[in-house]
């Protein structure tokens, strides 16, 4: 080493420590900002100025104020507008669910009548419509109910008096807020992502419980925001009853006032009344938007009193039993247990697809396919972007309705109940029961995010095939063990990796014990360092006889765990075969070129 250069080294070795030591020495100086500093003392200047105005200006009356503010005719008319405000968001939004999955249906009558009722009962304003009803004893004198032999009245009221004026409020308020609530969530069911619905009928969820357990609790995230909206004005819309003559809050202090004069005092009584009926619906509302996010976000900060109301929760639902019960299960179990990690045989079932083919719009995506993939094969679909094979694939489970052929699984019709030569077409019910055998593996996951690890797993088999919550939940830690993610049990999927959300969602398919597991495209979203922990498992699935098929673009994959490789484009299978026949020996020249690119 030469004198130049140790003498370089030596400047570098004493220079760096001091550099080290003089960043104590610094010292930061924070970012200002005048023009914020500026308004917000303006802000406090002004709210001062109002605030000195309104409570030293003897005419606002606050003496008077003071006097009526806790009055006893005060306090009834608050509880009458709270009792009506309760009741008007109970049947409001109960009917307005209805009609929201009515204006959702499929069916022309069901969603024409909702669209109608929607659009008379937004179009009239709510004091017309309370006029209306308090007058419809001049149109109908009475309900009447007769014998249809005899003639003989059998029921006989007066519509005076079945439509007090509380009812007639009551009816008001709910046919108004129905039609208002009904948009609202029918917005809230739009904007749960299709995937959610698909990943619920895959797996064979019935109608009610899909609406109710997987996509109504992922709409209240957009519900809830403008459905609060609509409570609060329903609150302050019940001033408009007074032209029914109903003492509730604002009719009240009207009364109040016409007798004594002191108008701004008793105004400010009612204003302040409203003031706190919305500083707790606006609490309400921020602790039930808490609750609906639960999975959205990675972590969430602790609320005021949050924990005493977890703890309420937990008693309410029996939490902390069922823990309890799961810490039981998993000593119950033996997790060293090779069976559990191992290769478990189950019986698969052979697929027929007969001369299937399927259009949107005038684009043809299935030309008359025609394969029969037997029982416990493993087939790998490839090809191009846009080449129809993920539509064959959500056909073999009806997902895709296809316009010609037939498609069997263990020799029954999917779709189609079969009685000599006729084939009857299923409703939606009996089709999700045959898609119990049948699984799927979506591409995006398609786990539900407002349920743990362990809920999205134990929900099927539950639902579907009415196994008992204990054996559902062994079962479930007995696949969490096999993919390797026990500790994630009451994890939500927001909180793991792309690799582990798929892992979760394989273990959700083989939950059901199907005879075939559909895989589109498993690793297409995922980063290039987690595609082999999935592919992993899918090699272990390889081996248990349980028919797979699955669309991918890793060839090597394919290569490696297929029996057979089916190449499709443009709605077309070109080429099938093993896959050293179809790799080393392509008989199609289109074959030859795309594995070219690809390999």
């Amino acid at each position: 080493m030469t004198a130049s250069s140790e003498l370089k080294l030596n400047t570098i070795d004493t220079a760096a420590p001091k550099i080290a030591r003089s960043h104590k020495n610094y010292k930061i100086v924070p970012a200002r900002y005048p023009m914020r500093t500026i308004s917000t003392i303006f802000a406090a200047i002004i709210i001062s100025l109002i605030l000195y105005s309104i409570f030293t200006n003897p005419r606002w009356g606050w003496d008077i104020f003071a006097e009526w503010f806790f009055s006893e005719p005060v306090l009834v008319g608050l509880s009458r507008t709270i009792l009506l405000t309760i009741i008007g968001t109970i049947l409001g939004s109960f009917f307005g669910t209805l009609l929201a999955l009515a204006r959702v249906s499929k069916s022309p009558l069901l969603s024409g009548s909702s669209w109608a009722y929607i659009w008379f009962l937004r179009s009239i304003p709510l004091i017309v419509l309370l006029l209306l009803l308090n007058n419809l004893g001049y149109l109908y004198e009475s309900v009447k109910i007769s014998n249809p032999f005899t003639g003989e009245a059998l029921i006989d009221y007066p519509i005076v008096t079945l439509l007090t004026p509380f009812a007639a409020a009551i009816i008001g308020l709910t046919l108004n807020q129905s039609a208002f609530f009904a948009e609202i969530i029918r917005g809230g069911i739009l904007s749960v992502d299709n995937g959610q619905h698909e990943a619920a009928a895959a797996l064979g969820l019935p109608q009610k419980r899909q609406a109710f357990k997987i996509v109504l609790p992922q709409a209240m995230r957009s519900i809830l925001p403008t459905g609060f909206n609509e409570i609060i004005g329903l609150a302050k819309g019940t001033s408009m009853l007074y032209v029914l003559a109903l003492p509730e809050l604002f009719y009240t202090v009207q009364v109040i006032y016409r007798r004594n004069l002191e108008v701004i005092p008793l105004l400010m009584v009612a204003t302040i009344w409203y003031l706190v009926i919305m500083t707790v619906l606006s609490i309400i509302q921020h602790y039930i938007e808490r609750h609906y996010s639960r999975g959205v976000v990675r972590t969430q900060s602790s609320l005021p009193f949050q924990n005493k109301i977890d703890q309420l929760i937990s008693f309410i639902f029996n939490k902390r039993s069922k823990i309890a019960l799961h810490q039981k299960i998993k000593q119950e179990l033996s997790f060293n247990d090779p069976n559990l990690k191992g290769v478990k045989k189950t019986k698969g079932a052979p697929i027929k697809i007969d001369n299937v083919s399927k259009s949107f719009g005038n684009n043809k995506v299935l030309n008359n396919i025609n394969l029969y993939l037997p029982a416990g094969s493993v087939t790998a679909i490839i090809g191009p972007s846009g080449s129809g094979k993920s539509t064959l694939l959500r056909s073999i489970n009806h997902l895709e309705r296809i316009d010609e052929g037939f498609i069997t699984v263990n020799n029954d019709f999917i779709g189609y109940r079969k009685q000599g030569d006729t084939l009857f077409e299923l409703k939606e019910k009996e089709i999700l029961k045959q898609r119990i055998d049948i699984a799927m593996v979506f591409q995006n996951f398609n786990l539900f995010p407002h349920m743990t690890v362990l809920e999205n797993i134990i929900e099927a088999p539950i639902q579907t095939k009415n196994m008992k919550y204990e054996d559902a939940v062994a079962s479930a830690f007995n696949l969490l063990s096999r993919v390797g993610l026990l500790d994630k049990a009451y994890s939500y999927p927001r909180q793991l990796s792309g690799g582990q959300q798929q892992r979760v969602a394989i273990a959700r398919a083989l939950a059901l014990q199907p005879k075939v597991i559909l895989f589109d495209e498993p690793t297409s979203a995922l980063d290039p360092e987690l595609v082999g922990e999935v592919l992993e498992i899918i090699k272990e699935l390889a081996l248990t006889g349980t028919t797979l098929v699955v669309v991918t673009h890793e060839i090597n994959f394919a290569y490696e765990i297929a029996d057979t490789i089916i190449f499709m484009e443009s709605g077309n299978i070109i080429e099938k075969g093993s896959p050293e026949a179809v790799f080393h020996n392509p008989q199609h020249q289109r074959t030859q070129d795309f594995l070219n690119k690809v390999l």
